[in-house]
Formats: C-alpha cells, structure tokens, sequence
C-alpha cells in the first residue's frame, strides 16, 4: 500500500506538478521580459520627450526681452497714434 502511495506521489509529480510548474516559470519569466522591455521603451520615449523639450523650451529671460520689445513697439505705436490725434 505504501509502495503504491509512493508510486503515485511520483507519477503525480512527474506527469502534473513538473508540467505545472514549468508553464507557470515560463509565464512568469515571459511576463518579467515584457515588463522589463516596456519600461526600456517607456525610459527611451521618456528620455526623447526630455531632449524635446529642452530643445524647444524657451527661458524666462528670452521671454522677457521680447515681452520688453513688444511692449515698447506698442508703446511707440501708441505715441504716434496720440500725437496725430492732436
């Protein structure tokens, strides 16, 4: 009775447990390299979007130089409007 127990533990283990256990690895180690590829891309469009905006961004003392020169364009437009109203 033992030995048949035995022999039956075995073959259970043999022909379920292994099969088992070696598609749930598989899916586990297909699941981490997806993953793992995924946050690759995810860094690399990261990084792009980064270059990107670095590249267009414009600084605030750029903006204000040109904040200044509209402003006195505007200004000057305005003082001939005046003086011809006059």
């Amino acid at each position: 009775m033992e030995r048949n127990f035995i022999e039956l533990f075995g073959w259970w283990v043999a022909v379920i447990e292994l099969p088992i256990i070696s598609a749930l690895f598989w899916m586990i180690w297909n699941s981490r390299r997806e993953f793992e590829t995924g946050l690759m891309r995810i860094n690399q469009a990261l990084a792009d979007h980064r270059i990107e905006v670095a590249r267009t961004y414009a600084e605030t003392r750029d903006i204000r130089i040109i904040e200044n020169r509209l402003t006195a364009h505007l200004l000057r437009i305005e003082a001939k409007l005046d003086s011809k109203e006059k």
